[in-house]
């Protein structure tokens, strides 16, 4: 990523209680939960020129992240309604950033790289997606303020396809390498014990 001021760039990881139902047979969801979000905030914290942020309507997550990151509260919501609602509380608590990427709280070991793409592509474009093996999204990009026709949420099916058909002729949606979410038990197969991270859920699934 370019070297512009930190305050323009903003990432928030988003989270909310359904994010639990990951949790494998034997794994207590809420255990699950605090240790997958937090290896996502954590890859998020070792970007340069980022500031994080965490959007929960979750109570104690701020206690997974560092001292001084904002920590937003919203309702429990989910579809297009959540992504609208952590966009709107971040723009308000962050009027200076002029570019935010909102990640789904559930990709503990996303590669911090496709983060740095989303961002690269909103030079050319107003919105960049990167989609969620088997369907979904695993964060979604902007140039602010938020686009009001870009009704779209975390697990659409085909957020791309979706976005492009709403958006006017002039807006590009880019689109990045896809990735994988921790949404159901079987998901945590997806994990590649190959790369650095994740080490909370790692130490979770290996009791």
């Amino acid at each position: 990523m370019t070297s512009e001021r930190t305050e323009d760039r903003l990432v928030a990881v988003v989270v909310t209680s359904s994010m639990s139902a990951g949790a494998p047979p034997g794994i207590d969801p809420g255990s699950f939960l605090t240790a997958v979000v937090e290896d996502t905030y954590e890859l998020v914290s070792t970007l340069d020129f980022v500031t994080p942020v965490l959007v929960t309507s979750v109570p104690g997550m701020e206690e997974v992240v560092w001292p001084g990151t904002p920590v937003l509260e919203i309702p429990e919501l989910s579809g297009a309604p959540l992504v609208r609602a952590a966009f709107e509380v971040v723009s308000a608590a962050a009027p200076y950033a002029g570019q935010v990427v909102l990640l789904s709280g559930d990709a503990p070991d996303l590669p911090p790289l496709l983060i740095g793409k989303l961002f690269r592509a909103l030079g050319s474009a107003g919105l960049a997606v990167c989609p969620a093996v088997e369907g979904g999204a695993v964060a979604i990009a902007t140039r602010t303020p938020w686009p009001d026709w870009a009704e779209i949420g975390f697990d659409d099916p085909e957020p791309v396809r979706t976005l492009r058909a709403l958006a006017p002729a002039s807006w590009r949606v880019a689109t990045g390498p896809g990735w994988h979410r921790l949404r159901a038990p079987a998901d945590v197969h997806r994990l590649d014990p190959g790369l650095e991270g994740w080490d909370n859920t790692r130490a979770l699934l290996s009791v």
